[in-house]
């Protein structure tokens, strides 16, 4: 019998030392400052807990950016910025260090936002200028409003069982001061497709796109990471009641892109 319960403890052994090595995911976020962010926020948070229940991987979330050091991040395969940055230099150096030696990076919308003057000036190169690739903020779509958006690398994991296009949820698309395309470390991984235009509905004219080229999920080669332009949600400011009138989470295949990229990010099939 001793010897039984001996080989029971030993074989269940891997089993327990497995689950106790879940990869684990840290989200950063601040929710704020504008609504339709914080909105998504609120979305994100439970939907990723969902994910990492259904998916094997650990998720965690904080608003407190001094959770941002070196003890901390050691912790965790992924890193998500939801709808800023960390402002602190001491809070950039250790990003920045986490990613050059080899961690991952999940970042939505917001996130990439720089435009000087603006309470998020341009004032960090390496993250805007080299890590993302696009520089500043340079304008928008309006109204929130879904996309069709065209899949530019159908080979990568990501868009497994995606199609050559598919629907995007309502959002306020972002155009940046840098062309992507020009950029040898930036592989785009999606762009609005042309049958999206006319994109926005104003009322001014420059809020609605009528052509052009708008990569909205990318990556840097030189890192592991990809960057996502979702995450804003209609709101309704007009009619004064500030409710959220649309879901980031309300297209099945954007959905099945974003974990397909988290587990990419976390080398989990």
């Amino acid at each position: 019998m001793k010897q039984f319960i001996i080989l029971l403890i030993a074989l269940s052994t891997p089993f327990l030392g497995s689950a106790q090595q879940r990869p684990k995911v840290i989200a950063f976020y601040t929710a704020k400052n504008d609504l339709a962010h914080i909105s998504f926020v609120n979305e994100a948070l439970p939907w990723f807990a969902r994910q990492g229940d259904e998916n094997g991987f650990e998720f965690y979330s904080t608003s407190d950016w001094e959770e941002m050091h070196v003890e901390n991040l050691s912790n965790y395969q992924l890193v998500v910025f939801l709808d800023t940055r960390p402002e602190l230099p001491e809070q950039r150096e250790v990003f920045e260090s986490y990613m050059k030696k080899g961690g991952a990076w999940l970042g939505f919308h917001f996130s990439a936002f720089a435009l000087t003057p603006s309470d998020f000036p341009q004032d960090w190169d390496w993250y805007h200028e080299e890590f993302l690739g696009s520089g500043q903020y340079s304008g928008n779509t309006w109204r929130p409003t879904s996309a069709i958006l065209k899949v530019e690398q159908p080979s990568h994991d990501i868009f497994e069982s995606i199609s050559a296009t598919f629907n995007a949820a309502p959002n306020e698309w972002y155009r940046w001061e840098h062309d992507l395309r020009t950029n040898p470390d930036i592989q785009i991984l999606a762009s609005i497709d042309p049958s999206s235009f006319p994109l926005g509905t104003g009322p001014k004219v420059h809020e609605v796109w009528n052509q052009g080229y708008y990569p909205v999920i990318w990556r840097n080669k030189n890192y592991k990471m990809i960057y996502f332009n979702m995450g804003h949600n209609d709101m309704d400011y007009e009619g004064g009641s500030n409710e959220t009138l649309s879901s980031t989470f309300s297209s099945t295949n954007q959905e099945h892109v974003i974990l397909n990229s988290i587990l990419w990010l976390i080398n989990k099939k």
